[in-house]
């Protein structure tokens, strides 16, 4: 079974078309779902999961609890550093979804540095990522870090010097140049 990381930003509260149609193909493919459980496209794509009675979901959240688990399904806590705050509460969530994840899936407002992270930790171990960007009405996959390269030229620099900013320093090390 593939694990498929399905993620994207906050900022997005109805997912399109085409990404209702693919996660409606993860399930007939029977594919494992690795989700957090962030307000937006993590909740919109849950309640989706949710409503096709899917079993083959995990939610991974930093908190006690997930803020969201629509389907009830199985909680993975991974905790965050001792201090940590800002989006630095749920990198390592991030991170542990990525490190399992076979695929990626994220829907992209243009502008999240928190999805453009987690498409870079996917790229970084070349695990290939559709995805759906909403800014520029378009699908990419990206495979390496060279098409997250690509991928972070067309939102500009402030969006990926603040995508850099979340990254490690082994993060920034994948960086080519």
């Amino acid at each position: 079974m593939s694990m498929i990381f399905i993620g994207g930003s906050r900022e997005i509260f109805q997912l399109p078309e085409p990404a209702i149609a693919r996660i409606g193909a993860i399930v007939a493919a029977n594919h494992g779902v690795l989700i957090g459980d962030a307000p937006g496209a993590d909740a919109e794509a849950q309640g989706l999961l949710a409503g096709y009675g899917y079993e083959h979901v995990g939610v991974f959240h930093a908190g006690k609890e997930p803020r969201n688990n629509l389907g009830d399904w199985a909680a993975y806590h991974v905790p965050s550093p001792e201090g940590a705050h800002g989006h630095w509460v749920h990198a390592a969530k991030d991170r542990e979804m990525a490190r399992r994840a076979d695929f990626g899936m994220m829907v992209w407002d243009g502008t999240s540095p928190g999805t453009a992270i987690n498409v870079f930790r996917l790229a970084m171990a070349n695990k290939p990522c559709v995805i759906y960007d909403l800014a520029r009405g378009s699908v990419a996959t990206t495979y390496n870090v060279e098409d997250w390269c690509a991928m972070l030229r067309h939102a500009g620099p402030e969006i990926r010097r603040q995508a850099e900013a979340r990254m490690t320093p082994d993060e920034r090390m994948a960086l080519p140049g």
